[in-house]
């Protein structure tokens, strides 16, 4: 039996229809019981607050899929690190055979955001004697959709180095992954950085933005502090709104550039493209971007 935690988010979505499809015994994990329902599928109200829900969901479990964001910080500490360590804890306890998580590219120690926030928490579960697989993918391609933290007011793209190159990912690919590593026994103790198959800049994305959705998407170029006050004015926390801008600078050294065979050593086949993505996605890109223009 796997548990899904997150389960009707952007990579547990797919996770669950794709085990569901394949006939794989699983319980996803929700924290509203509507959601839970509307899911079709058998699940558990559960919240990483709340440790005696998890320890329930985790009843005769023996894989767990870990993703649990947390909610933004205001004081800069991801409650996600204490949320996830909780949930190793019980796992282990529970007597979890394998933990597959949700990680980040670039995952280190005293990184801002979740880049340091993740590396804590990977080290609990390497340290919890619970058999681990890591993925770290890159950007999500569903980013767009949100629209959080990557458009302006005006529906411009928002970046402070716009010819910067990132290797966005499809979360339905990581979802793929995901259910090799819980169906399988492959990927013990190994770490998968997942990406798209190409690497596209800020403007060349803007570009295809306007196709996709016939909105002319631009470029905003901003400095880090404008770029930290422009995204604290859509109402996200000011400290959590610098460290999204300084994050950039990494992005702009490149650090997101690199694609990887991960995908496709996993599952067999090459990752989705920005365009397949675009395609599928277009009246939810308009719904987001309209509004704004």
């Amino acid at each position: 039996m796997i548990l899904v935690t997150g389960a009707t988010g952007s990579i547990g979505g797919h996770l669950v229809r794709r085990l569901a499809d394949d006939g794989v015994p699983f319980r996803a994990m929700v924290r509203d019981e509507a959601r839970g329902e509307a899911l079709g599928v058998d699940f558990v109200v559960g919240d990483f607050d709340d440790p005696d829900s998890v320890a329930r969901a985790l009843d005769g479990v023996d894989r767990l899929f870990l993703n649990a964001g947390g909610a933004v910080p205001a004081d800069g500490e991801q409650p996600m690190v204490r949320q996830q360590r909780d949930a190793i804890d019980a796992a282990r306890r529970a007597g979890v055979s394998r933990i597959v998580k949700i990680s980040v590219w670039g995952a280190e120690e005293g990184g801002r955001l979740a880049v340091g926030a993740h590396w804590r928490i990977e080290q609990h579960l390497k340290a919890s004697g619970v058999e681990w697989s890591l993925l770290q993918p890159s950007g999500f391609m569903q980013n767009f959709v949100t629209g959080a933290g990557s458009f302006t007011a005006d529906g411009d793209l928002i970046g402070n180095h716009l010819d910067a190159p990132v290797s966005y990912i499809d979360a339905q690919d990581i979802a793929a992954c995901a259910a090799v590593l819980l169906t399988g026994w492959r990927g013990a103790g190994e770490t998968y950085v997942l990406t798209g198959p190409e690497a596209l800049t800020q403007t060349e994305i803007a570009a295809r933005l306007t196709t996709a959705v016939g909105t002319t998407v631009r470029n905003v170029g901003m400095p880090p502090a404008e770029m930290a006050a422009a995204l604290t004015a859509q109402g996200l926390p000011a400290r959590f709104a610098d460290d999204v801008a300084t994050l950039w600078a990494g992005i702009a050294d490149g650090a997101l550039a690199t694609t990887t065979d991960a995908v496709r050593e996993l599952t067999g086949r090459p990752p989705r493209t920005f365009d397949e993505f675009l395609a599928e996605n277009r009246d939810a890109l308009q719904a987001v971007l309209a509004p704004r223009h």
